[in-house]
């Protein structure tokens, strides 16, 4: 009796576990539903509003066989952050601003209470524009900008002598050098014990320099930048992720590179041996690139695009997701 006891309690639960889990249950599985999603039309909005300037960190795949990726797809990478507060001063012609790995909503703070202790009056501070007017003289002022940086949760900071009369922004190098150096001093003795944020300049958080998106299914980056500083920050993010660059022509903006995969235990370059310790300037892999890297500048913005020689599309995303890793 006990035999026949068991047997029918367990068809009772087999045949519960269909009626509750099955496709047909209570509680089907839904893991697969998204293969039956469709992407719909963008809202129309109204004339009086404009499209939110927010970055998509998930944009949606233009698979023409979705059926066959029974996995969701990652995020593409987004621009990482080393996770440290170093402050540097940096300089490109007559160009200088300051570096600063922290988000612009942290650093307005240190900018605003840096001006407010001095002997200078502050006219104006405005935490949605980053910017800040300080009454320098008789005849000029003062003008910083904290802006959101190239890399993810980065600042950097402008200053601009300008022309009370006119307007005009005087070219004095070795003065603004000399007003920033202190700036980076107060900087580095201000970051490290002030873990505040200011709710009024979340605004500039949003105001990034750097933003990635899909064009016929391969990535560009969009820098807010003009070409000088595009090919400046490419070049310099080449050297910091040991990209070799066997060649360069600037004038159509086009890096040629060679680049090799990361593999266990660290980075291989082509020439066959752990590149930890090698300066990728003094090697040279032969005549012919692998890759290009191409800069266009085009309505105030430049892109920048990778292009493999064998046309492999995916090779070419590992090597614009390792100079995302190194943009700054």
């Amino acid at each position: 009796m006990i035999k026949y006891f068991l047997i029918l309690v367990t068809m009772i639960l087999i045949s519960s576990c269909s009626l509750f889990g099955g496709s047909e249950g209570y509680f089907p599985d839904k893991k697969y539903d998204f293969l039956d999603e469709e992407i719909e039309e963008d809202i129309s909005l109204p004339g009086s509003l404009s499209n939110p300037d927010t970055e998509n960190h998930y944009p949606v795949s233009d698979l023409e066989i979705i059926d066959d990726q029974l996995e969701v797809p990652k995020p593409r990478q987004i621009f990482a952050s080393s996770g440290n507060s170093s402050v540097q001063l940096r300089r490109l012609g007559e160009l200088m601003w300051i570096y600063i790995e922290t988000l612009p909503s942290t650093s307005w703070p240190i900018s605003k209470n840096y001006w407010d202790t001095s002997i200078y009056e502050v006219t104006k501070a405005d935490p949605n524009t980053g910017e800040i007017d300080i009454d320098y003289d008789q005849n000029t002022k003062l003008q910083m900008r904290v802006e959101h940086g190239i890399k993810e949760a980065s600042t950097e900071i402008f200053l601009y002598q300008i022309n009370k009369s006119d307007g005009t922004i005087i070219s004095n190098p070795d003065f603004l050098q000399n007003q920033m150096s202190q700036i980076v001093e107060y900087f580095a003795e201000s970051i490290s014990n002030f873990s505040g944020t200011s709710l009024a300049a979340q605004n500039l958080n949003e105001m990034k320099k750097a933003n990635i998106f899909t064009e016929d299914g391969k990535t560009v980056i969009a820098l807010d930048l003009n070409f000088d500083r595009a090919w400046s920050s490419v070049s310099k993010a080449l050297v910091d992720a040991n990209i070799v660059t066997n060649d360069r022509d600037r004038t159509n903006g086009i890096f040629f590179v060679s680049y090799a995969q990361e593999e266990e235990g660290g980075f291989f370059g082509l020439f066959g041996r752990r590149n930890e310790q090698v300066n990728p300037e003094e090697i040279v892999i032969g005549e012919e690139s692998d890759f290009e890297i191409i800069i266009t500048e085009e309505n105030d913005k430049t892109f920048v695009r990778a292009v493999s020689k064998d046309g492999n599309i995916e090779e070419s995303e590992q090597l614009l997701s390792k100079i995302n890793e190194s943009l700054s």
